[in-house]
Protein backbone atom coordinates (compact mmCIF):
# COMPACT_ATOMS: atom_id res chain seq x y z
CA UNK A 1 0.00 0.00 0.00
CA UNK A 2 1.46 3.41 -0.61
CA UNK A 3 1.78 5.61 2.37
CA UNK A 4 -0.78 8.14 3.01
CA UNK A 5 -0.14 11.60 4.17
CA UNK A 6 -0.65 12.76 7.65
CA UNK A 7 -3.48 15.31 8.84
CA UNK A 8 -1.52 18.22 10.36
CA UNK A 9 -3.49 20.99 12.66
CA UNK A 10 -1.36 23.88 13.36
CA UNK A 11 -2.26 27.48 14.80
CA UNK A 12 -1.64 28.98 11.24
CA UNK A 13 -4.06 26.39 10.35
CA UNK A 14 -7.45 26.26 12.28
CA UNK A 15 -9.58 28.94 11.71
CA UNK A 16 -8.20 32.05 12.40
CA UNK A 17 -11.75 33.84 14.29
CA UNK A 18 -11.50 30.65 16.76
CA UNK A 19 -7.57 31.69 17.61
CA UNK A 20 -8.53 35.22 17.72
CA UNK A 21 -11.63 34.97 19.71
CA UNK A 22 -10.34 35.32 23.50
CA UNK A 23 -12.83 34.60 26.85
CA UNK A 24 -11.47 35.96 29.82
CA UNK A 25 -13.38 34.55 33.07
CA UNK A 26 -11.63 31.11 31.49
CA UNK A 27 -8.43 31.91 30.43
CA UNK A 28 -5.40 32.27 32.65
CA UNK A 29 -7.85 33.60 35.35
CA UNK A 30 -9.11 29.98 36.14
CA UNK A 31 -5.65 27.71 34.81
CA UNK A 32 -3.35 29.30 36.93
CA UNK A 33 -5.46 29.05 40.17
CA UNK A 34 -5.64 25.07 39.60
CA UNK A 35 -2.00 24.77 39.12
CA UNK A 36 -1.75 26.58 42.18
CA UNK A 37 -4.41 24.14 44.25
CA UNK A 38 -2.90 21.36 42.80
CA UNK A 39 0.65 22.01 44.75
CA UNK A 40 -1.17 22.73 46.97
CA UNK A 41 -2.46 19.39 47.78
CA UNK A 42 1.10 17.57 46.83
CA UNK A 43 3.04 19.90 49.07
CA UNK A 44 0.79 21.22 51.94
CA UNK A 45 2.43 24.23 53.40
CA UNK A 46 4.55 25.31 50.25
CA UNK A 47 2.52 28.23 49.36
CA UNK A 48 1.79 31.59 51.51
CA UNK A 49 -1.79 30.38 51.92
CA UNK A 50 -3.84 27.29 52.84
CA UNK A 51 -6.38 27.85 49.92
CA UNK A 52 -7.66 29.73 46.59
CA UNK A 53 -10.76 31.31 47.17
CA UNK A 54 -12.57 31.35 43.71
CA UNK A 55 -14.02 35.67 43.74
CA UNK A 56 -13.72 35.40 39.37
CA UNK A 57 -16.96 33.66 37.61
CA UNK A 58 -20.62 33.50 39.29
CA UNK A 59 -20.74 29.52 40.07
CA UNK A 60 -22.47 30.23 43.47
CA UNK A 61 -22.92 26.35 44.21
CA UNK A 62 -18.93 25.83 43.83
CA UNK A 63 -18.77 28.12 46.88
CA UNK A 64 -21.18 26.33 49.00
CA UNK A 65 -24.61 27.83 47.93
CA UNK A 66 -27.23 25.25 48.78
CA UNK A 67 -29.57 24.76 46.10
CA UNK A 68 -33.60 25.52 46.69
CA UNK A 69 -35.20 22.57 48.08
CA UNK A 70 -38.43 22.87 45.91
CA UNK A 71 -36.58 23.30 42.68
CA UNK A 72 -34.51 19.82 43.66
CA UNK A 73 -37.41 17.91 44.57
CA UNK A 74 -39.64 18.75 41.68
CA UNK A 75 -36.29 17.86 39.37
CA UNK A 76 -35.62 14.25 41.31
CA UNK A 77 -39.36 13.09 41.15
CA UNK A 78 -38.97 14.23 37.55
CA UNK A 79 -36.10 12.55 37.03
CA UNK A 80 -36.85 9.29 38.87
CA UNK A 81 -41.23 8.70 38.42
CA UNK A 82 -41.61 5.95 40.33
CA UNK A 83 -41.07 7.82 43.53
CA UNK A 84 -44.15 9.25 42.62
CA UNK A 85 -45.81 5.61 43.16
CA UNK A 86 -44.15 4.95 46.61
CA UNK A 87 -46.12 5.83 49.53
CA UNK A 88 -43.19 7.03 51.41
CA UNK A 89 -42.35 9.53 48.77
CA UNK A 90 -45.25 11.72 50.25
CA UNK A 91 -43.18 11.87 54.02
CA UNK A 92 -40.05 12.64 51.95
CA UNK A 93 -41.65 15.36 49.73
CA UNK A 94 -43.44 18.50 49.92
CA UNK A 95 -46.81 17.83 48.61
CA UNK A 96 -46.20 21.00 45.92
CA UNK A 97 -43.03 19.32 44.71
CA UNK A 98 -45.33 16.05 43.72
CA UNK A 99 -48.28 17.77 42.27
CA UNK A 100 -45.54 20.30 40.13
CA UNK A 101 -43.59 17.11 39.06
CA UNK A 102 -46.91 15.22 38.31
CA UNK A 103 -47.95 18.30 36.47
CA UNK A 104 -44.16 18.57 34.40
CA UNK A 105 -44.20 14.53 33.58
CA UNK A 106 -47.61 14.86 31.22
CA UNK A 107 -46.24 17.50 29.49
CA UNK A 108 -43.47 14.38 28.17
CA UNK A 109 -45.19 11.98 25.78
CA UNK A 110 -43.25 9.02 27.97
CA UNK A 111 -43.69 10.54 31.16
CA UNK A 112 -40.07 10.52 31.58
CA UNK A 113 -37.06 13.35 31.10
CA UNK A 114 -34.68 10.88 28.85
CA UNK A 115 -36.21 11.95 25.51
CA UNK A 116 -35.44 14.54 23.37
CA UNK A 117 -38.00 17.17 23.29
CA UNK A 118 -39.37 19.87 20.64
CA UNK A 119 -36.32 22.11 19.78
CA UNK A 120 -37.91 25.13 21.11
CA UNK A 121 -38.24 23.75 23.93
CA UNK A 122 -41.21 21.66 25.58
CA UNK A 123 -44.56 23.23 24.90
CA UNK A 124 -46.12 23.17 28.54
CA UNK A 125 -42.94 24.31 29.79
CA UNK A 126 -42.69 27.18 27.45
CA UNK A 127 -46.24 27.97 28.57
CA UNK A 128 -45.13 28.04 32.43
CA UNK A 129 -42.60 30.19 31.42
CA UNK A 130 -44.51 32.54 29.13
CA UNK A 131 -47.10 32.88 32.38
CA UNK A 132 -44.11 33.81 35.01
CA UNK A 133 -43.74 36.51 32.29
CA UNK A 134 -46.67 38.17 31.97
CA UNK A 135 -47.59 38.15 36.03
CA UNK A 136 -43.91 39.84 36.31
CA UNK A 137 -44.70 42.16 33.83
CA UNK A 138 -48.18 42.83 33.26
CA UNK A 139 -48.07 42.10 29.81
CA UNK A 140 -49.12 39.00 27.70
CA UNK A 141 -46.38 36.87 26.37
CA UNK A 142 -46.56 33.92 24.20
CA UNK A 143 -45.03 30.35 24.45
CA UNK A 144 -44.21 30.35 20.75
CA UNK A 145 -41.76 33.54 21.25
CA UNK A 146 -39.82 31.34 24.19
CA UNK A 147 -36.88 29.45 22.84
CA UNK A 148 -34.90 26.98 25.72
CA UNK A 149 -31.49 26.77 25.70
CA UNK A 150 -28.40 25.26 27.54
CA UNK A 151 -28.09 28.30 29.55
CA UNK A 152 -28.31 31.62 28.63
CA UNK A 153 -25.04 31.73 25.98
CA UNK A 154 -26.54 29.34 23.23
CA UNK A 155 -29.06 32.07 22.57
CA UNK A 156 -26.29 35.32 22.34
CA UNK A 157 -24.67 32.59 19.88
CA UNK A 158 -27.84 32.14 18.18
CA UNK A 159 -28.53 35.92 17.74
CA UNK A 160 -25.28 36.54 16.39
CA UNK A 161 -25.89 33.98 13.80
CA UNK A 162 -28.31 35.38 12.59
CA UNK A 163 -27.57 38.46 12.70
CA UNK A 164 -23.73 38.87 11.74
CA UNK A 165 -23.03 38.51 7.87
CA UNK A 166 -19.52 39.37 7.53
CA UNK A 167 -17.25 42.07 9.41
CA UNK A 168 -18.86 44.74 7.92
CA UNK A 169 -21.69 44.38 10.74
CA UNK A 170 -21.37 45.33 13.96
CA UNK A 171 -22.68 44.72 17.40
CA UNK A 172 -23.21 47.40 19.83
CA UNK A 173 -21.63 46.62 23.31
CA UNK A 174 -21.10 47.66 26.48
CA UNK A 175 -16.92 48.07 27.81
CA UNK A 176 -17.18 46.75 30.31
CA UNK A 177 -18.67 43.62 29.21
CA UNK A 178 -19.20 40.39 29.63
CA UNK A 179 -16.53 38.80 27.67
CA UNK A 180 -19.26 36.34 25.72
CA UNK A 181 -19.83 39.37 23.79
CA UNK A 182 -16.88 40.02 22.49
CA UNK A 183 -16.17 36.16 21.81
CA UNK A 184 -19.32 35.36 20.45
CA UNK A 185 -19.16 38.55 17.44
CA UNK A 186 -15.62 37.50 17.02
CA UNK A 187 -16.55 33.28 16.54
CA UNK A 188 -19.18 34.56 14.18
CA UNK A 189 -17.13 36.73 12.20
CA UNK A 190 -18.72 40.38 13.27
CA UNK A 191 -17.05 43.54 14.63
CA UNK A 192 -17.90 44.62 18.35
CA UNK A 193 -18.97 48.57 18.61
CA UNK A 194 -17.93 49.75 21.63
CA UNK A 195 -19.68 52.38 23.82
CA UNK A 196 -18.53 52.98 26.94
CA UNK A 197 -20.32 53.24 30.56
CA UNK A 198 -19.73 56.16 32.39
CA UNK A 199 -17.69 54.99 35.84
CA UNK A 200 -18.32 58.48 37.09
CA UNK A 201 -21.82 58.22 37.35
CA UNK A 202 -22.81 54.43 38.51
CA UNK A 203 -21.66 53.03 35.32
CA UNK A 204 -24.22 54.86 33.56
CA UNK A 205 -25.42 54.36 29.80
CA UNK A 206 -25.40 57.35 27.66
CA UNK A 207 -27.42 57.59 25.06
CA UNK A 208 -25.18 60.90 23.33
CA UNK A 209 -22.42 58.14 23.90
CA UNK A 210 -24.66 55.23 21.61
CA UNK A 211 -25.02 57.87 19.25
CA UNK A 212 -21.36 59.16 18.95
CA UNK A 213 -20.18 55.37 18.68
CA UNK A 214 -23.20 54.36 16.31
CA UNK A 215 -22.49 57.78 14.00
CA UNK A 216 -18.67 56.64 13.93
CA UNK A 217 -19.06 53.22 12.97
CA UNK A 218 -21.82 54.10 10.18
CA UNK A 219 -19.02 56.48 8.94
CA UNK A 220 -16.99 54.05 8.47
CA UNK A 221 -19.23 51.75 5.96
CA UNK A 222 -19.91 48.98 8.66
CA UNK A 223 -24.13 48.29 9.46
CA UNK A 224 -24.74 48.06 13.20
CA UNK A 225 -27.17 45.92 13.66
CA UNK A 226 -27.96 45.16 17.13
CA UNK A 227 -27.66 46.75 20.62
CA UNK A 228 -26.23 44.58 23.60
CA UNK A 229 -27.56 46.12 27.20
CA UNK A 230 -26.62 43.98 30.20
CA UNK A 231 -29.30 44.89 33.27
CA UNK A 232 -28.19 44.42 35.70
CA UNK A 233 -24.36 44.91 34.76
CA UNK A 234 -22.11 42.46 34.26
CA UNK A 235 -19.19 42.66 35.25
CA UNK A 236 -20.31 46.48 36.84
CA UNK A 237 -23.35 45.80 39.19
CA UNK A 238 -25.40 48.67 37.64
CA UNK A 239 -29.12 48.72 37.54
CA UNK A 240 -30.96 50.52 35.02
CA UNK A 241 -33.68 53.05 35.54
CA UNK A 242 -37.26 53.23 34.16
CA UNK A 243 -35.93 56.32 32.08
CA UNK A 244 -33.03 55.50 30.78
CA UNK A 245 -34.21 52.19 29.79
CA UNK A 246 -37.10 53.92 27.59
CA UNK A 247 -34.41 56.24 26.28
CA UNK A 248 -32.79 52.82 25.01
CA UNK A 249 -36.27 51.54 23.52
CA UNK A 250 -36.38 54.82 21.44
CA UNK A 251 -32.77 54.95 20.45
CA UNK A 252 -32.80 51.49 18.54
CA UNK A 253 -36.76 52.28 17.20
CA UNK A 254 -35.36 55.13 15.85
CA UNK A 255 -32.21 53.71 14.82
CA UNK A 256 -33.49 50.23 13.55
CA UNK A 257 -31.96 48.15 15.71
CA UNK A 258 -32.63 44.85 17.30
CA UNK A 259 -32.21 44.93 21.32
CA UNK A 260 -30.37 41.96 22.93
CA UNK A 261 -31.18 42.61 26.76
CA UNK A 262 -29.38 40.33 29.24
CA UNK A 263 -31.62 40.28 31.98
CA UNK A 264 -29.86 37.20 34.03
CA UNK A 265 -29.17 38.79 37.36
CA UNK A 266 -32.61 39.86 37.42
CA UNK A 267 -33.65 38.74 40.87
CA UNK A 268 -29.74 40.37 42.12
CA UNK A 269 -31.24 43.63 42.73
CA UNK A 270 -28.99 44.97 46.55
CA UNK A 271 -30.29 48.50 46.85
CA UNK A 272 -33.97 49.39 47.98
CA UNK A 273 -34.44 52.29 45.35
CA UNK A 274 -33.98 50.92 42.18
CA UNK A 275 -35.85 47.86 40.75
CA UNK A 276 -35.99 45.82 37.38
CA UNK A 277 -37.80 46.35 34.73
CA UNK A 278 -37.57 44.05 31.85
CA UNK A 279 -37.22 45.32 28.90
CA UNK A 280 -39.95 43.62 27.32
CA UNK A 281 -42.05 45.50 30.15
CA UNK A 282 -40.81 49.11 28.90
CA UNK A 283 -41.49 48.14 25.05
CA UNK A 284 -44.96 47.52 25.68
CA UNK A 285 -45.44 50.13 28.28
CA UNK A 286 -44.25 52.81 25.44
CA UNK A 287 -46.97 51.21 23.79
CA UNK A 288 -45.08 49.08 20.90
CA UNK A 289 -46.87 46.08 19.66
CA UNK A 290 -46.09 42.52 18.63
CA UNK A 291 -44.84 44.14 14.96
CA UNK A 292 -43.56 47.31 16.17
CA UNK A 293 -39.78 46.56 17.86
CA UNK A 294 -37.22 44.03 17.40
CA UNK A 295 -36.33 42.65 20.94
CA UNK A 296 -34.45 39.50 22.37
CA UNK A 297 -34.53 38.75 26.10
CA UNK A 298 -32.85 36.63 27.71
CA UNK A 299 -32.55 34.93 31.37
CA UNK A 300 -30.66 31.93 33.09
CA UNK A 301 -31.09 29.50 36.02
CA UNK A 302 -27.75 30.04 36.42
CA UNK A 303 -28.04 33.38 38.79
CA UNK A 304 -30.59 34.87 40.60
CA UNK A 305 -30.67 32.81 44.18
CA UNK A 306 -31.21 29.45 42.07
CA UNK A 307 -27.16 29.67 41.09
CA UNK A 308 -27.84 26.70 38.77
CA UNK A 309 -24.74 26.55 36.98
CA UNK A 310 -24.33 23.21 35.81
CA UNK A 311 -27.75 22.18 35.07
CA UNK A 312 -27.52 24.54 32.14
CA UNK A 313 -30.89 25.80 31.89
CA UNK A 314 -32.19 29.44 30.32
CA UNK A 315 -34.69 30.77 27.87
CA UNK A 316 -34.36 33.21 24.72
CA UNK A 317 -37.84 35.68 24.61
CA UNK A 318 -38.13 36.44 20.77
CA UNK A 319 -40.62 39.82 20.21
CA UNK A 320 -41.04 41.69 16.65
CA UNK A 321 -39.35 38.89 14.17
CA UNK A 322 -41.33 37.89 11.06
CA UNK A 323 -42.69 34.25 10.31
CA UNK A 324 -39.81 34.07 7.96
CA UNK A 325 -37.50 34.79 10.14
CA UNK A 326 -38.50 33.09 12.95
CA UNK A 327 -38.23 29.91 11.18
CA UNK A 328 -34.70 30.70 10.65
CA UNK A 329 -34.23 30.82 14.41
CA UNK A 330 -35.87 27.70 14.90
CA UNK A 331 -33.30 25.81 12.13
CA UNK A 332 -30.48 26.99 14.70
CA UNK A 333 -32.12 25.58 17.46
CA UNK A 334 -33.17 22.61 15.74
CA UNK A 335 -29.57 21.88 14.58
CA UNK A 336 -28.77 21.14 18.07
CA UNK A 337 -31.80 18.86 18.31
CA UNK A 338 -33.09 20.56 21.83
CA UNK A 339 -31.78 22.21 24.83
CA UNK A 340 -31.40 19.78 27.82
CA UNK A 341 -34.58 18.71 29.91
CA UNK A 342 -33.42 19.05 33.58
CA UNK A 343 -32.17 23.06 32.81
CA UNK A 344 -35.81 23.23 30.56
CA UNK A 345 -37.89 22.00 34.04
CA UNK A 346 -35.73 24.56 36.36
CA UNK A 347 -35.98 27.02 33.90
CA UNK A 348 -40.45 26.82 34.07
CA UNK A 349 -39.89 26.39 38.14
CA UNK A 350 -37.59 29.96 38.48
CA UNK A 351 -40.42 31.45 36.66
CA UNK A 352 -43.47 29.84 38.61
CA UNK A 353 -42.14 29.63 42.36
CA UNK A 354 -44.65 28.31 44.97
CA UNK A 355 -47.11 30.39 45.80
CA UNK A 356 -48.77 32.10 49.24
CA UNK A 357 -50.88 29.02 50.86
CA UNK A 358 -48.63 26.31 49.09
CA UNK A 359 -47.19 23.72 51.16
CA UNK A 360 -43.11 25.06 50.26
CA UNK A 361 -44.26 28.55 50.25
CA UNK A 362 -42.34 29.74 53.94
CA UNK A 363 -39.48 26.92 53.06
CA UNK A 364 -39.22 28.20 50.20
CA UNK A 365 -39.28 31.99 50.74
CA UNK A 366 -36.37 31.94 53.96
CA UNK A 367 -34.30 29.57 51.18
CA UNK A 368 -34.91 32.38 48.79
CA UNK A 369 -34.85 35.42 51.31
CA UNK A 370 -31.89 34.22 52.92
CA UNK A 371 -29.63 33.90 49.73
CA UNK A 372 -30.89 37.08 48.65
CA UNK A 373 -30.09 39.02 51.76
CA UNK A 374 -26.60 37.63 52.56
CA UNK A 375 -25.24 38.72 49.34
CA UNK A 376 -26.71 42.22 49.64
CA UNK A 377 -24.33 41.97 53.17
CA UNK A 378 -21.46 40.61 51.10
CA UNK A 379 -22.02 43.04 48.17
CA UNK A 380 -21.75 46.09 50.64
CA UNK A 381 -18.89 44.77 52.97
CA UNK A 382 -16.90 44.07 49.83
CA UNK A 383 -17.97 47.73 48.48
CA UNK A 384 -16.77 49.47 51.80
CA UNK A 385 -13.63 47.40 51.73
CA UNK A 386 -12.37 48.30 48.04
CA UNK A 387 -13.14 52.07 49.08
CA UNK A 388 -10.86 51.90 52.27
CA UNK A 389 -7.50 50.51 49.77
CA UNK A 390 -5.54 52.87 48.44
CA UNK A 391 -5.74 54.27 44.93
CA UNK A 392 -9.34 51.99 44.69
CA UNK A 393 -12.41 53.13 44.22
CA UNK A 394 -15.66 51.15 43.78
CA UNK A 395 -19.23 51.91 42.63
CA UNK A 396 -21.99 51.24 44.26
CA UNK A 397 -23.07 47.57 44.21
CA UNK A 398 -26.60 47.61 42.73
CA UNK A 399 -27.08 44.44 41.37
CA UNK A 400 -25.47 41.35 39.92
CA UNK A 401 -22.73 39.21 41.32
CA UNK A 402 -19.65 41.18 40.94
CA UNK A 403 -17.88 44.21 42.19
CA UNK A 404 -15.69 46.16 38.67
CA UNK A 405 -13.31 48.45 41.47
CA UNK A 406 -10.85 50.96 39.99
CA UNK A 407 -7.18 51.05 40.61
CA UNK A 408 -4.77 53.75 40.35
CA UNK A 409 -1.56 51.58 40.07
CA UNK A 410 1.66 53.51 40.61
CA UNK A 411 4.16 54.55 37.71
CA UNK A 412 6.51 51.85 39.02
CA UNK A 413 4.12 49.19 39.27
CA UNK A 414 2.61 49.87 35.86
CA UNK A 415 6.69 49.58 34.25
CA UNK A 416 7.37 46.65 36.07
CA UNK A 417 3.79 44.83 34.64
CA UNK A 418 5.38 46.30 30.92
CA UNK A 419 9.06 44.46 31.97
CA UNK A 420 7.33 41.42 32.42
CA UNK A 421 5.12 41.84 29.50
CA UNK A 422 1.67 41.93 31.55
CA UNK A 423 -0.99 44.20 31.42
CA UNK A 424 -0.55 46.12 34.75
CA UNK A 425 -4.02 44.67 36.11
CA UNK A 426 -3.77 40.98 35.00
CA UNK A 427 0.39 41.85 36.85
CA UNK A 428 -1.36 43.53 39.43
CA UNK A 429 -3.97 40.17 40.01
CA UNK A 430 -1.27 37.58 39.49
CA UNK A 431 0.31 39.20 42.77
CA UNK A 432 -2.90 39.18 44.79
CA UNK A 433 -2.92 35.42 43.64
CA UNK A 434 0.19 34.32 44.32
CA UNK A 435 0.34 36.20 47.89
CA UNK A 436 -3.24 35.20 49.06
CA UNK A 437 -5.00 32.76 47.46
CA UNK A 438 -7.61 35.20 46.07
CA UNK A 439 -8.81 35.07 42.69
CA UNK A 440 -10.12 38.01 40.72
CA UNK A 441 -10.21 38.60 37.00
CA UNK A 442 -8.67 41.50 35.61
CA UNK A 443 -10.76 44.51 33.86
CA UNK A 444 -8.59 43.84 30.94
CA UNK A 445 -10.28 41.11 30.06
CA UNK A 446 -14.24 42.83 30.51
CA UNK A 447 -12.52 45.98 28.22
CA UNK A 448 -11.93 49.14 30.01
CA UNK A 449 -11.80 52.99 29.33
CA UNK A 450 -8.03 53.41 28.37
CA UNK A 451 -5.51 54.15 30.96
CA UNK A 452 -7.43 53.02 33.49
CA UNK A 453 -7.34 49.75 35.34
CA UNK A 454 -9.73 47.39 37.14
CA UNK A 455 -10.81 43.71 38.05
CA UNK A 456 -13.81 42.21 38.75
CA UNK A 457 -14.54 40.33 41.75
CA UNK A 458 -17.71 38.16 42.80
CA UNK A 459 -19.59 38.43 45.96
CA UNK A 460 -20.07 34.91 46.55
CA UNK A 461 -17.56 33.33 48.57
CA UNK A 462 -19.64 32.36 51.57
CA UNK A 463 -20.58 34.80 54.23
CA UNK A 464 -18.43 33.80 56.87
CA UNK A 465 -15.19 33.75 54.70
CA UNK A 466 -15.92 37.37 53.82
CA UNK A 467 -13.85 39.27 57.12
CA UNK A 468 -10.88 36.94 55.93
CA UNK A 469 -10.78 37.74 52.07
CA UNK A 470 -11.12 41.64 53.09
CA UNK A 471 -8.29 41.11 55.19
CA UNK A 472 -5.62 39.33 53.23
CA UNK A 473 -6.84 41.78 50.34
CA UNK A 474 -6.28 44.54 52.45
CA UNK A 475 -2.98 43.68 53.71
CA UNK A 476 -2.14 42.59 50.27
CA UNK A 477 -2.61 46.04 48.33
CA UNK A 478 -0.76 47.79 51.15
CA UNK A 479 2.32 45.92 50.77
CA UNK A 480 1.77 45.78 47.11
CA UNK A 481 1.60 49.52 47.11
CA UNK A 482 4.31 50.48 49.21
CA UNK A 483 6.55 48.15 47.07
CA UNK A 484 5.95 50.04 44.06
CA UNK A 485 5.24 53.19 45.70
CA UNK A 486 6.88 56.35 43.02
Amino acid sequence: MGSEGTASVDIGSINPKVYKCEYAVRGESETYPQILEQQLQANPGSLPFDEVIYCSIGNPQALGQQPITFFREVLALCDHPSLLEKSETRNLFSSDSVARAQKILSYFPGKGTGAYSHSQGVKGLRHAIAAGIEARDGFPASADDIFLTDGATPGVHCMMQLLIRSEKDGILCPIPQYPLYSASITLHGGTLVPYYLDEATGWGLEISELKKQLEDTRSKGLSVRALVVINPGNPTGQVLTEDNQRQIVEFCKKEGLVLLADEVYQENIYVGDKKFNSFKKIVRSIGYGEEDFLLVSYHSISKGYYGECGKRGGYMEVIGFSSSIREQIYKIASVNLCSNISGQILSSLIMNTPKRGDASYESFTAERDGILNSLARRAKAMEDAFNNLEGVTCNKAEGSMFLFPQIRLPKKAIGAAKAAKKEPDVFYTLHLLESTGIVVVPGSGFGQMPGTYHFRCSILPQENKIPAIISRLAAFHESFMNQYRD
